[in-house]
């Protein structure tokens, strides 16, 4: 009897069992089903490959939690440090911050306008020449610019000692202070208007004939015709001309330092310096917060500054006659070339010669020459890499979480290197300390900040790529992560090498990222120029600096090509 029931039991137990168990199989698959279902519905119904997600979310993270971390130990530094610095530091850093990046603006943009104006919808005499040789100051950066004049306009240099030895000048002061706000002013306008220059070139090429006819017909002058026509036209180029300016303002380093102006850049560099790096993280947030705001005036300009012309009846520009201005406009070409390429050039020229006869060119100067090559090689193909699937993510697999991995890959481009740096450091010095002090946190510095240069060219040459040639690949049995190498990376392979070759040439330039991050003893063509001129040994910075620009040449033709 007893056994009779004991078995009973067992029987009910099992019973019971199996029925929860069910009920847990059956609630397993309905959220299955669910979660199923809208992961389809998040992606259209055409959700990616998991390997290719993965890869992108990996990019996102990386390119993401630097910042993010920089932020949040910025905003738990603590109320007494917040005030400290907002009661020395940040009124002082802020004033001379943004009086710096609109006064370059400004002038960028009137020099650059100008200059695309006399170039492309004027009769100036070699106009094709100049289109290209008035870009050139892209390729110098602009900390080898400031010691180029610190070297002729500083307080013991050409023309200063010129102005001493002359009977007529030698009794008045040298009236221009190259270590001011002014100093400071001219290096960066000098070697920031191609920005506007090329971008307002592009658009003038563009514009229509019609509508300055219609504007001549109405008996308006060229002068009246460019104010009221040509000028709204070009508003958007120089809008987009004016916010590369800005950004790359408020994130130099290089120049600011050298001719020794403080900004937000040089106070973090030197908080990380002295190692107090929660007030660096609380002026980088100051300075995140106003790169930003500087993104949302532009995104609200532009939206109110949309101007269209139809294709169909479009007519190529005429080009005007100068007359009587033509000796003054080619002057003036001339001075703005002479300062910002041919002067420069001279000088980094002059004091090569001596070094190469002083035996610069010796196994210390190689040595930097292969770490500026591997770190810079090293950073190109991981951009290359971790771009291609970044943008077939945004390009076929449009979607809420492939805008933000896509935002998240851009994120870099927007910050200063010392903020990029910053974030390295804090995550690699507690989490990940075996790889600090390593020159990969360098290449790593490098990834983030340059890797939009890569996606821009990666996605314009993914843009002329037919999505139908995926769907008749995947058709066959492939893997979307299958067709992403083996049919789309040969067809937007010139586009990912052009992205790679921008990486590596703004890899070798940065100064920033690499002075806060290289390994004890691990000097970059970059470092050298940065410690050889502060030093004031110019013959051993100049051939550096030449490399620098011999290098940067490369892309020049690329960017031409685009604007």
């Amino acid at each position: 009897m007893k056994r009779d029931l004991v078995r009973q039991q067992e029987v009910q137990h099992k019973e019971l069992n199996r029925r929860q168990q069910e009920v847990r199989e059956s609630a397993s698959r309905t959220l299955f089903r669910w979660v199923s279902f809208y992961w389809r519905k998040h992606w259209n119904g055409n959700p990616p490959d998991v390997f290719l997600l993965l890869l992108g979310l990996i990019t996102a993270l990386v390119m993401g939690v630097p910042i993010f971390y920089v932020v949040w130990r910025s905003l738990f530094a603590g109320t007494e440090r917040w005030l400290r610095l907002l009661d020395s530091r940040i009124p002082e850093l802020l004033q001379n911050t943004l009086l710096l990046t609109v006064a370059v603006t400004t002038l960028a943009v009137i020099i650059g306008v100008s200059l695309a104006w006399l170039v492309n919808r004027c009769q100036l005499p070699g106009r094709r020449m100049w289109q290209w040789l008035l870009a050139l100051p892209l390729v110098i950066p602009p900390y080898v610019g400031a010691m180029t004049y610190v070297i002729v306009f500083g307080p013991r240099g050409w023309v200063a000692s010129w102005w001493a030895e002359e009977p007529w000048l030698s009794q008045v002061d040298f009236p221009f202070n190259i270590y001011s706000f002014w100093g400071v002013f001219f290096a960066l306008t000098m070697f920031t208007y191609p920005y506007v220059f090329l971008i307002a070139s592009a658009a003038l090429r563009k514009m229509n004939r019609n509508f300055e006819d219609i504007a001549r017909s109405q008996g308006l002058t060229p002068l009246q015709t460019f104010w009221k026509v040509n000028l709204p036209f070009l508003r958007p180029a120089i809008g987009a001309g004016a916010i590369l300016v800005s950004l790359y303002v408020l994130s130099d380093f290089g120049a600011i330092a050298m001719l020794r102006y403080t900004t937000f850049t040089m106070a973090i560099y030197y908080q990380m310096g002295s190692y107090d790096r929660i007030s660096a993280s609380v002026l980088s947030l100051v300075l995140i917060v106003i790169t930003l705001f500087i993104l949302w005036i532009e995104k609200k300009t532009r939206a109110n500054q949309k101007y269209y012309q139809t294709n169909n009846s479009f007519r190529e520009p005429d080009l005007l006659p100068l007359g009587r201005w033509k000796i003054p406009a080619l002057i003036y070409v001339l001075f703005i070339f002479f300062l910002s390429v041919a002067l420069p050039i001279m000088v980094l020229l002059y004091w090569s010669n001596v070094g190469i006869r002083m035996g610069a060119l010796d196994a210390r100067f190689w040595g930097y020459v292969f770490n500026s090559m591997k770190v810079a090689g090293l950073a190109a193909v991981l951009s290359m890499l971790f771009a291609l699937p970044v943008i077939y993510l945004k390009s076929r697999y449009p979607s809420l979480m492939s805008k933000i991995i896509d935002k998240l890959a851009y994120a870099g481009y927007a910050l200063p290197g010392v903020i990029v740096a910053l974030g390295i450091v804090f995550i690699f010095n507690q989490y990940v300390t075996w790889l600090y002090n390593t020159f990969f946190l360098v290449v790593l510095a490098y990834f983030i900040r340059f890797l939009p240069q890569a996606l821009q060219a990666g996605e314009a040459s993914l843009s002329l790529v037919s999505p139908r040639v995926d769907e008749a690949a995947r058709s066959l049995g492939q893997p979307p992560w299958k067709v992403l190498f083996t049919v789309i990376l040969p067809l937007v392979m010139p586009g990912i090498l052009a992205g790679g070759a921008l990486v590596f040439v703004s890899s070798i330039k940065e100064l920033p990222a690499t002075l806060l991050l290289r390994p004890p003893g691990f000097d970059t063509l970059a470092v050298r120029v940065w410690v050889e001129a502060r030093e004031a040994i110019y013959h051993l910075a100049a051939p550096a600096a030449l490399l620098i620009i011999l290098v940067s040449i490369l892309p020049l033709k690329w960017l031409l090509r685009k604007y």
